[in-house]
């Protein structure tokens, strides 16, 4: 295989550039608060504590490194779990995918992933089965089972949810404010 060409094995395998593996390494041996600090930086978020949007996604990626980092995969293997659910969220957001295209997706890098790639130095896959399993039990978990309301939170401007819907508030004026609501009593009874 010349430099110019790439097997079909790397086509599928999503591109690790959100957290490449030497930022990894540095990273697992942070705390909860220092990887969410970190991610707030590399993803660009400001306004997480008020946009509903970049909060889930913080959360979403943070969970995700911290389920590799538990899991105890290597950095390699790190990278290429953020690299995967960026993909999937990717698929979401900017593709509009359905449930069952992004899960064909997801499971062609993960097919990927599990083949073995021959190197100079050694003959190993990036996943070996047991991982693969856990990987495809955590996207389920973390993401399938939730799929449309991450499609909702990417394709349903939340302006529009606030500005769309008109409610009526009837003020009731009452003679004496501090009535029981309860009893329905009069304030001296209640008092006595």
């Amino acid at each position: 295989m010349t430099a110019g060409e790439t097997s079909g094995a790397e086509k599928e395998q999503p591109k690790q550039e959100l957290l490449p593996p030497e930022h990894i390494q540095e990273l697992q041996q942070s705390s909860a608060e220092q990887l969410q600090a970190e991610l707030k930086k590399i993803l660009g978020f400001t306004n997480h504590q008020i946009c509903m949007k970049e909060a889930v996604l913080l959360d979403y990626y943070v969970c995700g490194f911290w389920w590799a980092k538990e899991a105890n995969f290597t950095p390699t293997q790190a990278s290429f779990t953020m690299a995967v659910l960026y993909k999937v969220l990717d698929n979401i957001r900017e593709k509009q995918m359905s449930l069952v295209d992004n899960m064909v997706e997801f499971s062609k890098a993960l097919s990927a992933a599990c083949r073995s790639s021959t190197s100079e130095e050694s003959t190993s896959s990036l996943l070996d089965s047991e991982e693969a399993a856990a990987l495809t039990r955590f996207i389920s978990n973390s993401l399938f089972q939730k799929y449309r309301l991450y499609q909702l939170l990417f394709t349903t401007p939340r302006e529009e949810l606030l500005t769309g819907v008109e409610k009526t508030i009837d003020v009731f004026c009452c003679q004496d404010p501090l009535t029981p609501l309860e009893q329905g009593i009069s304030t001296h009874l209640c008092l006595q």
